[in-house]
């Protein structure tokens, strides 16, 4: 699929080039069931404490990462059955380090104290550039590996382009997310002015979901959020964005990938890309796709990501607050 390159600094561009979990669309509901809970344990904290487990097991456990891109209960439904399966093909117990910030699965995957993680586009391009991570899968849907921001709006609040959220107030969802932070920076940019001066009021959700929730019940006027998290919510809870208007959909970004650090040996890397690349060639495998509205998780290069690695350099080197 071919990836447009965005020039940043001319000022009169006037296509938007552009796609942040996904890694997935973290709100594609898996039903969580509670079997094999012995395998995979959730832990909102450090979860560094498991000398107690590791006694008593005779096999490796695994730890992964989550960013959490929607609230952690919706995290953890969407990923319950997904993790539960890689668990049984790899043959190991499975244990989750979810963190509140993308920065802080990025310090996990920099210290080597996961085996993969799910990740954003926007924490990726920030990670990759240090090369502390490598690449495993990224997931395809609908037969794409790109997905966009959405700005959204309240009804009530009239607004049909982002230059009339001038004095009104608006939701970032993380300092690292690409479609909730970086995207709207740019546009900002754009019209030669910074958020702290654009807006009346700006907060940070750590959530699309609780963007889109904000915004739905005007309590907050706008937002940039994962679209492929709004149109999960416009189709199957619909009442959750009644109040709500799409008033731009940005051009693609990279879909958000499944990363692990560079540290991970080679033979491990091919084992997950294996299991992660050979999920729907099996019946249950793709009855779990089928439910995340994933076709399949397929390789990718770097270059799918060129434009968020530009849209980063560029918010980087501006000023922004």
């Amino acid at each position: 699929m071919k990836q447009t390159v965005l020039n940043f600094r001319e000022k009169n561009h006037n296509s938007i080039i552009f796609t942040c979990i996904s890694v997935l669309i973290l709100l594609l509901g898996v039903s969580c069931n509670n079997r094999d809970k012995e395998r995979k344990t959730v832990d909102f904290s450090e979860l560094e404490n498991r000398a107690t487990h590791k006694a008593k097991s005779n096999s490796k456990d695994v730890y992964i990462a989550i960013a959490s891109m929607t609230s952690p209960k919706e995290t953890l439904t969407f990923y319950h059955d997904l993790i539960n399966y890689i668990s049984d093909k790899v043959g190991y117990p499975i244990y989750i380090k979810q963190k509140k910030t993308y920065e802080e699965v990025n310090i996990l995957l920099e210290n080597g104290e996961v085996d993969f993680a799910f990740i954003c586009s926007g924490a990726f391009a920030d990670e990759y550039k240090k090369r502390k991570i490598k690449l495993l899968v990224a997931p395809q849907i609908n037969q794409k590996t790109s997905y966009n921001a959405y700005i959204i709006a309240n009804k009530e609040a009239g607004i049909v382009r982002f230059e009339e959220f001038e004095n009104k107030s608006f939701a970032f969802t993380d300092p690292l997310s690409n479609t909730g932070r970086l995207y709207p920076l740019w546009k900002i940019n754009r019209i030669e002015t910074t958020a702290s001066e654009f807006f009346m009021k700006t907060i940070y959700t750590y959530g699309h979901d609780i963007s889109i929730q904000m915004v739905n019940r005007d309590i907050i006027d706008g937002a940039s959020v994962h679209g492929l998290i709004y149109e999960y919510l416009a189709l199957n809870e619909p009442e959750k964005v009644e109040n709500i208007v799409v008033i731009e959909k940005s051009e693609d970004f990279g879909m958000p990938p499944v990363v692990t650090p560079s540290s991970l040996d080679k033979q491990t890397f091919e084992m997950y890309q294996k299991v992660f690349l050979n999920i729907h060639k099996d019946s249950l495998g793709k009855e779990i796709l089928n439910r995340l509205n994933i076709d399949e998780f397929v390789i990718v290069g770097d270059s799918i990501y060129s434009s968020v690695f530009e849209l980063k350099e560029y918010i980087d080197h501006v000023p922004t607050k």
